[in-house]
């Protein structure tokens, strides 16, 4: 143990509780001492009740006492206390610089684990977790989990963890290896100093933002290895599941979505046959969805600034991410439209203007009208009216300084009603992708026309081949709670819907 680690253990902490979970007393000492806890929650039980002494105790004590087990290894890294089973061998770290990406045949380990807000213990949903100065990354789930797979080559390289509106942690990839950690982190605190200050016009921030473009995002063509899945659910319980590992090749901003391409690596199906038929809703392509709603390069009408445009715009917020100011803009339509528009947030990088992220829905006040976008096949048996439809698209910036496409979600939620019957049942359609690797160079061409997928067909029935050994060491988006029963539930005696290439 460094020095400076054994100063910091030495540090009185006062315990006032006598009784309470591993996670509620690790809190009490988190929030006394300025350090945050990550361990392995297959060495320590948050919710295991334990009893001990009030009083004072210094921090190694506190953690020796509260875990009950004086065996831990305890490291201090930044602001953040690692506890761990085994002390793993500290290499030292690289000067940092542009990290070459592994070959295709390089071996991997794994780091995975869920990350909560510090104040409300609520799950960070579609958080970013990335390896600096790389291209490879993935985001949590709804609740707050996730796994990234790294080559072995990268092991000393540094993982960190990001959300809008939450101080950044980085931490050396080694030390996490094979472990499945708990991470709190703090919400970014923004003085009242900048919040008055600060005046921005929405407007001019928009218009600066699209202005940039050409400084912000690559005009050239791009490979990402990505995870794409979407799925049915119908009173919260899942009816269709499908997943896959695609390469898209990406245009440029300047280029349209029709020029984007997709091959197909892996893909699985997961299908409740042993429910109503009826209710297998075809939503239009998913997949081609997550290319149109790259708005940076197809601009929807809420960014086009016209003379006229239908839509409000105000400068709402003022948030961080990674150590940058970010300004919110909210817009939403003039009270006089009465078509289905959009209405939600941007976030855009203060000092570059480079749109980091935007969260938009239908205006709930007529998203019935919007129903007949959506639905592509329906049987005449049953009706669909729309209830809601969120979108969230994500960008970051790569090794090369340019931002790409990061995370986007798609959740529409319907009212089912089958003809004959009196009441109407909730039906959820939703789509997501993660870019978990992003190429750049000269050499990155499109695919063949026999490898491409068809950008319009309705992504669940695209033919495939299943592999038992799935995902290997692919990134992808870990399941959530529900769809982790669906697919332990159905895996081994579902009926796979397996065709033929």
């Amino acid at each position: 143990m460094q020095a400076q680690d054994g100063r910091v253990l030495d540090r009185i902490v006062e315990l006032s509780k006598s009784k309470g979970t591993i996670y509620q007393l690790l809190k009490e000492v988190s929030g006394q001492s300025g350090y945050l806890f990550i361990y392995d929650s297959q060495v320590i039980d948050n919710d295991k009740t334990v009893k001990i002494r009030k009083g004072k105790y210094t921090l190694r004590q506190a953690i020796y006492t509260i875990t009950d087990n004086n065996q831990l290894q305890i490291d201090i890294i930044g602001n953040h206390i690692l506890l761990r089973k085994e002390a793993v061998k500290k290499e030292s770290r690289p000067v940092r610089q542009q990290i070459q990406l592994p070959l295709k045949d390089t071996s991997y380990f794994t780091i995975s684990g869920k990350i909560y807000d510090r104040i409300t213990d609520d799950p960070i949903v579609y958080g970013s977790i990335s390896l600096n100065y790389t291209t490879i990354g993935t985001v949590t789930n709804q609740n707050g989990e996730f796994r990234l797979n790294i080559p072995d080559s990268l092991r000393n390289g540094i993982v960190k963890f990001s959300h809008i509106g939450y101080q950044t942690q980085e931490i050396e990839a080694g030390l996490l290896d094979g472990q499945h950690i708990n991470l709190s982190i703090d919400p970014q605190i923004i003085s009242l100093q900048e919040v008055v200050i600060r005046v921005v016009d929405p407007r001019e921030a928009i218009k600066d933002m699209l202005e940039k473009r050409e400084i912000n995002y690559s005009d050239k063509p791009a490979r990402i290895t990505a995870f794409y899945r979407e799925g049915t659910d119908h009173k919260k319980k899942n009816l269709d599941l499908t997943e896959s590992v695609v390469e898209v090749y990406k245009t440029g901003y300047n280029n349209e979505a029709q020029n984007d391409q997709t091959k197909l690596i892996k893909m699985r199906r997961i299908v409740n046959k042993q429910l109503d038929d009826t209710l297998f809703t075809k939503m239009k392509s998913g997949l081609y969805s997550t290319f149109v709603l790259d708005i940076i390069r197809d601009l929807p009408d809420f960014l086009a600034l016209e003379e006229h445009a239908p839509y409000m715009y105000t400068h709402s917020d003022i948030t961080m991410i990674d150590d940058r100011r970010v300004n919110v803009i909210s817009f939403e339509q003039t009270k006089h439209t009465k078509a289905p528009m959009m209405k939600g947030e941007l976030f855009i990088d203060a000092e570059n203007s480079a749109l980091l992220e935007a969260r938009f829905e239908i205006n709930p006040k007529h998203t019935e009208k919007a129903t007949h976008w959506f639905i592509e096949k329906s049987s005449p048996k049953i009706r669909m009216t729309l209830q809601e439809a969120k979108y969230i698209v994500s960008y970051r910036q790569s090794d090369n300084g340019k931002y790409y496409i990061n995370h986007v979600r798609g959740d529409l939620h319907f009212k089912a009603r089958i003809k004959g019957k009196w009441f109407s049942s909730p039906l959820h359609l939703w789509f997501e992708m993660v870019n978990c690797k992003t190429e750049t160079g000269d050499n990155i061409k499109g695919f063949g026309r026999k490898e491409r997928l068809s950008p319009h067909k309705i992504f669940s029935e695209t033919k495939y081949k299943y592999d038992k050994s799935f995902w290997g060491n692919f990134n992808v988006i870990l399941p959530e709670d529900k769809l982790k029963e669906t697919i332990l539930d159905r895996l081994n005696e579902v009926t796979e819907t397996v065709g033929e290439e």
